[in-house]
Formats: structure tokens, C-alpha cells, sequence
């Protein structure tokens, strides 16, 4: 009877051996053979999650109750699903985690810590282009900011839908209130968003000097007011792709002083205008990590038309597409490139129309002094990045958001190049030519995936310096 047992559960063994399976007569076995088993998901519990909904988390899960994963790509699914879940911007953490019920069944186990949402903080910020033209051109002139509040909830009903108001007075007056819903259907496919803006300023750039540098007119009264108002819908059927059309209307008025020093800076005789804004975006994104991305890819096109005309007053159509690849070469090493390039038709622009090479994140390192105004530019920038270190210090004040606050920092070489093609009059010294620059920096990168870069760039001018840029995390 014991020898007949003893083969009894030995075959059991072995062909359990075989076969792949990890449980027999109630005992959990290793498996050794066959890593390819399926597993099924019996349930996902999520937990930490306080104020996001539960569903939001769902839908960013690639990973569903009742899917059938394998082996061999269950830990890839899973990383799937968690930088989803990361990239939705609502958590500081998120880990993803499984439990087996038995040799073919697991409860997979979510947990989040959620990011602090609401933001009514003071404002002080720069009408400049950016922080070196600012303290360098100006001299860091306190005269030259403007200050007021801003109040930004980015998770206002759970649904990871946003709700600003910025109330911003000195030397810009700025009364914005927008909300979006990027959720708001039951499928959680399709979202929308209103705004309505007022701005007004003492200083308009009006012209841009033969040495690409921004002429300025100003008075102590404000010279021109923008009036904006739109809407806009959005698609996400899937996990990677977003569409977004908007429609609006703008208007503009300036000073008649203005139009004695540049007559066709709205490319009409009269000193208000209005017109139509519609565009359409189509965005995919697919990378492990949406503010500081080090692997992925990421494409898309964006198609703006401002005017029903096609010549004269404000008419433009304007195309800009663009692509960045993230590569990770191993042992703290990462490679990025990017293309990015704009199209505006007719080449025929007033000046309010004409800003490429230099403005927000369309720029050249090395060259953030200049400005290059086209109706068509073209970038391209190769980056090449390693890991120095990486740690975590932690809060003295206990508190439930935040435990403890994280840093990485990267060393960095790069090399642009770039051309901005225009027609006369605004042809000017880095207009029609190939761009080029290089160099190198340290890249800080904190809590909610905050950067500050410290870049010692050089350009085809012969000139060289040090460059200070930060980007946010929301």
C-alpha cells in the first residue's frame, strides 16, 4: 500500500513536471518545464486611492478581471499596465502586485499613492521668453514680472478632470478659467473641455531685429487686449492615441500708436480683429514615463486655422508635426531624438503669425537668446544620457501625502540642428541656413517628476554659456 502510493504521487509529480502545472493534492509546486502556463485573473483590487475613482484606474489597465495572461509576458503586462496608471499624472507611486489563488489563478493587487491635487498658490512669473533672457537681457527686473493667484485642481472630481483660474495682475493682467473632462462618458472614451481667457499687456514684441532679437514696444498704459473663448472634444479609444478638436474665437485689439510703428502687425488697416480659431490634434504616446521619459515613443500632428480666409486679415493654416524616440541602451545609459517641424500657409504672414525657432519649447539649445520668425522650420536634437545616482531623503514634517522625497540625477551631452525658412522683409541673420549647436549639462530630476537642467551650451556663432530650464510635472 505505501509503495503504491509512493509511485502513486511520484507519477503525479513528474507529469505535473511535464505539463507545467504548480499544484497537486493541495500542495503548491515549483515549475520548471513549461513557462509558458496560462494564468487567469480572478479580481483586481486597487487601495490608496482616496480621492480618484476607482474606474479611472480600471480603464488605464491593460490588464482586465477574467483575462487570460501567459508566463512568459506576465511581468512585461504588468509593467504595461502600472506606467499607464503613472502616466495618468494623478500618483506619485503606483505599484502592481499578484497573489495566486491557485496553480492557474491570481488576485492582482494595486496599490497607488496619490499626488496633493489642489494648488491655490501665489504667482510670480516672467513675461520674458524664459529665465536667461530675463536675468540676463533685463537684468532680472522685478518690474518686468507679474504676479497675482492661481488656483489648479487637477484631480476635481475624482475623474481626473481639471479645473483652473488664474487672477494675474503687474506688468501682464490675465483672468483665465478652464475645465476639462477628459472622461465623461460611460465607456471613458471621450472627454470635453471650455475656456474663456482675458489678457492684457504693456509690452507687444512687434518686430524682430536683424540679429534676431526682439524689438519691443511699451507704454506705461496696457496696448493690447486679447479676448479668447473655445471648446474642445477629445478621443482616446485605446491606451496610446488621442484626437482632439477645438473650436474657438479670438479677439484682438491694440493701441493705434502700435500701428504707426509696424501697419501690418494684424495684416489690417483697423486695430481690432476677430476671427475664428479651429484645430485639430492627434497625439500618440506609448513611454514609461510621460514627464521625464527615458524608453518609448511618441508621435503626432497638430493642424491650427485661425480665419475663414485664406489671404489677407488673419488667415492661417498652419501644420506641425513631430516624433521623439526614447532608447535604453543598458547600465544607466538612455539616447533620445527628436524631429519636430512647422508649415504655415500662405508664406505670406503678418508678424503676430510668424514665431518658430525660439519660442516655448521649440527652441535650440545654445540659442535662447534668438528668436528665428519663418513661415516653415525644421529641429532635429540627439541626446545621450546616463544615470549618475539616484536616492530618496526623507520628510522631517510627518504628513499623508508625502513620506519622502526622491532624486535622480543625469549627465547629458546634445546636438541640434535646425532651419527656419521666411521671406523679405523678415529675412534676418539666422533665417534660410543650417543651425547648429552642442553641448552638455546635468539634468535634476525630483518629486512629481520635476526637472531642473544646468546646460553649458555652444552655438554656430562661436558663442557659448550656461543655461538654466525647469519643466513641471502636471
Amino acid at each position: 500500500m505505501i509503495a503504491s502510493s509512493i509511485f502513486k504521487y511520484s507519477f503525479l509529480f513528474i507529469i505535473s513536471w511535464l505539463l507545467g502545472i504548480t499544484k497537486v493534492c493541495g500542495q503548491v509546486l515549483p515549475t520548471f518545464s513549461n513557462t509558458n502556463y496560462p494564468i487567469i485573473v480572478d479580481s483586481i483590487l486597487i487601495n490608496g486611492n482616496k480621492k480618484t475613482k476607482d474606474y479611472i484606474i480600471r480603464r488605464e489597465l491593460k490588464i482586465k478581471k477574467g483575462d487570460t495572461l501567459y508566463r512568459n509576458n506576465f511581468d512585461a503586462a504588468l509593467n504595461q499596465s502600472r506606467q499607464l496608471v503613472y502616466n495618468t499624472n494623478l500618483f506619485t507611486e503606483v505599484k502592481i502586485e499578484s497573489t495566486y489563488n491557485d496553480s492557474a489563478h491570481i488576485v492582482l493587487y494595486v496599490s497607488v499613492k496619490e499626488k496633493w491635487y489642489i494648488y491655490p498658490i501665489p504667482q510670480f512669473l516672467l513675461v520674458d521668453r524664459n529665465f536667461n533672457e530675463w536675468l540676463n537681457t533685463y537684468h532680472g527686473s522685478l518690474k518686468r514680472v507679474t504676479y497675482g493667484a492661481k488656483f489648479a485642481h487637477y484631480n476635481f472630481s475624482g475623474r481626473r478632470d481639471q479645473l483652473r483660474i488664474y487672477l494675474l495682475n503687474g506688468y501682464q493682467r490675465n483672468i483665465t478659467i478652464a475645465y476639462a473632462a477628459p472622461y465623461s462618458n460611460p465607456k471613458l472614451t471621450e472627454g470635453f473641455g471650455v475656456q474663456a481667457s482675458f489678457t492684457q499687456t504693456q509690452e507687444l514684441s512687434i518686430q524682430t531685429n536683424i540679429n534676431n532679437k526682439q524689438i519691443t514696444y511699451k507704454r506705461p498704459d496696457f496696448i493690447y487686449n486679447n479676448f479668447s473663448a473655445g471648446a474642445f472634444y477629445t478621443q482616446r479609444k485605446g491606451y496610446y492615441n488621442r484626437r482632439t478638436f477645438s473650436a474657438g474665437v479670438e479677439n484682438i485689439h491694440v493701441k493705434d500708436s502700435l500701428l504707426v510703428y509696424h501697419p501690418d502687425y494684424l495684416n489690417t488697416q483697423s486695430n481690432t480683429i476677430t476671427y475664428p480659431r479651429l484645430e485639430f490634434s492627434y497625439k500618440h504616446t506609448d513611454v514609461n514615463n510621460i514627464n521625464y521619459p527615458l524608453m518609448g515613443l511618441v508621435y503626432g500632428v497638430n493642424v491650427l486655422k485661425l480665419g475663414f480666409k485664406f489671404k489677407g486679415d488673419i488667415s492661417l493654416l498652419q501644420v506641425s508635426p513631430g516624433i521623439s524616440a526614447y532608447i535604453r541602451h543598458g547600465k544607466g545609459w538612455f539616447s533620445s531624438m527628436q524631429l519636430a517641424g512647422v508649415l504655415k500657409l500662405p508664406f505670406h504672414q503678418p508678424y503676430i503669425n510668424q514665431r518658430a525657432l525660439g519660442y516655448r519649447e521649440f527652441y535650440m539649445k545654445g540659442l535662447e537668446y534668438y528668436v528665428v520668425d519663418a513661415v516653415a522650420a525644421g529641429l532635429a536634437s540627439y541626446t545621450l544620457k546616463k544615470r549618475i545616482v539616484s536616492f530618496s531623503l526623507p520628510i522631517p514634517i510627518k504628513n499623508k501625502i508625502i513620506d519622502q522625497i526622491p532624486f535622480r540625477i543625469f549627465a547629458k551631452s546634445y546636438v541640434n540642428t535646425g532651419y527656419a525658412y521666411n521671406k523679405a522683409p523678415y529675412i534676418n541673420t539666422l533665417n534660410n541656413k543650417m543651425l547648429y549647436t552642442g553641448g552638455f549639462g546635468i539634468d535634476l530630476v525630483t518629486l512629481y517628476d520635476i526637472t531642473f537642467s544646468v546646460e553649458y551650451s555652444f552655438n554656430q556663432l562661436g558663442e557659448k554659456g550656461l543655461f538654466l530650464h525647469s519643466k513641471g510635472g502636471f
